[in-house]
Order: C-alpha cells, then structure tokens, then sequence
C-alpha cells in the first residue's frame, strides 16, 4: 500500500485536504468519491519499499496462468475473494506473485474492487491482463474471462518454450564453433608458429595470413575484448531507445526466412490477445491498441494505431488492418467476415490456431537451415587451418631437406 494525497470538495462544499493509503490513483479516487467527495486530484506523496519490489520485474507466467485459473475455479464455486486469495497466495512457490496477492488483499479490505487493486501491479502484469479484468468485472463474468486467461497465457508460455526449444541446439552449435576457432587462436596456432619459426623456412599463403591472425588476436586482445564491451553496451543502450527499438524489429521482418519466423509470431500473439479482449467484453478499439502493444513489435505497434484511429474514424476494423500492408489477405478478410457476421473473436481466433501452427512449421524450417550452415561454417575454418598448417608443414621440410 503507498500513501497518496488529495485534495477534494466535501459534501458540504469545503476544500479537504489529506493523505490517504491505497494501492493505486483510481482506487484512492473512487474511494473518496464513494464518499460524497468531488476528487480535484490525487498525487503519490511516495512509494513503499513493497510498492518499490513489486514494480521491479514481472510476474512468472506459468504462475500467472495457474492463478488465473484457481481464481476461476473459486469464484465459480461461490468462494469469496479475498478467501481465495489467501489460499492462493499460500500455496503459490513465486514470492513475487505473493507479495502481489498480498497487496491485492490489502487494497480490498479497503473497499477497492479487484480489478482497481491489480491495476496496482501493471508493471508485474501483462499490459492486457488488467483491462481484461476491468471489463469482465464490470460485466460480471469474471470467472469465465479469468480462466480464458488462464488459457491464453499458457498457450503464450508454450509458444515461448518451443521457441527456445528450437534454437537450443542450433545456439549450441554456434557456441562451440567460436570455442574451437578461440582454442586454435590461442593455444593451437601459437605454439605452430613457434615451431615454423625454428626452421627459419618460407611459408605458404594461407599459413601467413593465419599467423597474421593470431598475431593480431595476440598483440591487440584487450582492445578487442574493450570494443566488444563498448559496442554491446551501445546496442543494449540503443534497444532501449524507442527508435532503437524500431530499427531492430524493422530489421528483423526483413531479414530472409528469420523474417517469416518473427512475422508468424506477431500476427499469432496479437490475435489470441485481442481474442481474449474481445471475449471478455473490452472494447474493440481499447482492445486494439493494448493487442498491438503486447504484440512486442514496433514496426506492427504503430501500424495498428494508426489502423486504431482510422477505425475510430469510422473505418471498421478489417480495412485499416489491410491498409497496414503488414498482415496477409487471408488475415484481413477472415476479420472482414468477422466484422459482418458479429463473429469477430471466433474468426479471430481460428487465425491464431492456424498461425501457432504455422510458426512450428516455419521454426523447423529456420532451425533445418541454420544447423548446417553453422555446420559448414565450422567445416571452413577448421579446413582452412588444417591446409595451412598442413601445407606448411610439407614446405618446412621440402626447403630443409627433411624427407
């Protein structure tokens, strides 16, 4: 709970000032308003070291989707919330999901409504989770949406999984080819040098460019380990620009085969988000915007707000989504049929089964493309060095006389 600030006309039409604990602006403000009170503005006078920790990283996801659906599963039932909760939060092995249910348990025994007492914790939640909630709050269903959600965010989860999964191997792959190429650089090639030097011998080539290599490894390492550091702090430093940002995702549509990879993706994760949206009753346009945010793509997230203001214009939705350029027709005209036959969530849906089936597809296809090359990658480097060493070798004695 943080401590907040106000100032507010009474009932009585007197200017009221004072601070008040609550977890978040809306709930303080819809307290005091319960209260006769006429809010002029609430301001946080500052946080708490639990508000401080609970802000600091988000929620585990396969915990979120187990507690969405015990949520679910109590609230069908008749159990009280706040008695749910409590069983949650003692059973659950996330201590940062606990601190949130605990906080949440607060807010209510204040008199706030849970979805205002989530919204608390929209760092440590999905951008979507509480606007989901806040409408199926206010329509009543909150045990159906919360066990969409539980649904979805586990579909999310293995999307996640089989996507690591899928570059598992090929990242180990490359890990051991830059080893090999560090030991031969090193500790190998070194000590051959050393060797060829001896027999004061013309060499081949290719063993003096590799020789030049590792003398240049060799003489200039720590500015090359210093440059490293500096270029990837500026990447990490740029990624977190928002142009930073969009340049990479940019980048990344475009390039071949990869680029169809992080397509799938987008298209299927903004489609099963404004699935569940549009299930639970947000509206389409609030839906959008929050789907094309949790999309986790730039490039796609203006596009779909500018489709956001064309709909709110009186577009539609199926048009201004075409207009983007970045979905496939097939897309489009299922969200065209949707629109027509009020069956937009189901058509929406259909999109997202077809398109995480697709993905596994094209992560098979990026995975059987990417091991041989890192294969062939491997076999060039360490041939290159075997025929210089190999070569100088046979020099070495053909000029010394060695038979």
């Amino acid at each position: 709970m943080a401590t907040f600030k106000y100032v507010a006309l009474g009932p009585d039409g007197r200017r009221a000032t004072g601070e008040l604990k609550g977890s978040s602006v809306d709930g303080v403000t819809d307290s005091l308003t319960r209260q006769g009170y006429d809010v002029q503005s609430v301001k946080a006078v500052g946080r708490s070291l639990l508000q401080l920790e609970l802000t600091a990283e988000k929620v585990d996801l396969v915990e979120l989707s187990n507690f969405s659906r015990q949520m679910a599963a109590f609230i069908r039932a008749g159990v009280p919330i706040l008695d749910a909760l409590e069983i949650i939060r003692a059973e659950t092995r996330d201590r940062k999901l606990g601190r949130v249910i605990a906080d949440v348990m607060d807010s209510l025994r204040f008199g706030e409504g849970f979805a205002t007492a989530m919204s608390a914790h929209r760092r440590a939640l999905p951008a979507f989770y509480v606007s989901v909630l806040r409408s199926a709050e206010a329509t009543g269903e909150l045990d159906l949406v919360m066990a969409q959600l539980g649904r979805y965010i586990e579909r999310d989860v293995e999307a996640r999984r089989s996507v690591r999964s899928a570059l598992t191997y090929p990242a180990l792959v490359m890990g051991l080819a830059v080893a090999v190429i560090l030991v031969l650089v090193v500790f190998v090639l070194p000590r051959f040098k050393a060797f060829f030097e001896s027999f004061h011998a013309e060499l081949p080539l290719p063993t003096r460019i590799l020789l030049g290599f590792t003398d240049f490894v060799a003489a200039w390492y720590p500015a090359l380990l210093i440059g490293f550091a500096v270029l990837t702090a500026a990447l990490l430093a740029g990624l977190r620009t928002e142009r930073g940002r969009a340049l990479r995702d940019r980048f990344l549509l475009a390039v071949p085969v990869l680029g169809d990879v992080v397509r799938f993706m987008v298209i299927e994760r903004f489609c099963r988000i404004l699935t569940s949206m549009i299930k639970a009753g947000v509206p389409v346009p609030e839906a959008l915007g929050l789907a094309g945010a949790g999309a986790n793509n730039l490039v796609y997230e203006r596009s779909i707000g500018t489709a956001r203001t064309e709909m709110l214009e009186g577009g539609g939705i199926s048009r201004p989504i075409a207009r983007t350029g970045l979905f496939p027709g097939a897309v489009t005209q299922m969200m065209r049929v949707g629109e027509e036959t009020g069956t937009l969530d189901d058509q929406l849906e259909n999109v997202s089964d077809f398109y995480e089936k697709e993905l596994q597809h094209k992560l098979k296809r990026l995975t059987s493309l990417f091991e041989p090359t890192v294969v062939i990658l491997v076999g060039v480097v360490v041939g290159f060095v075997a025929v210089a060493l190999l070569s100088a070798i046979y020099g070495v004695y053909s000029q010394v006389g060695v038979q």
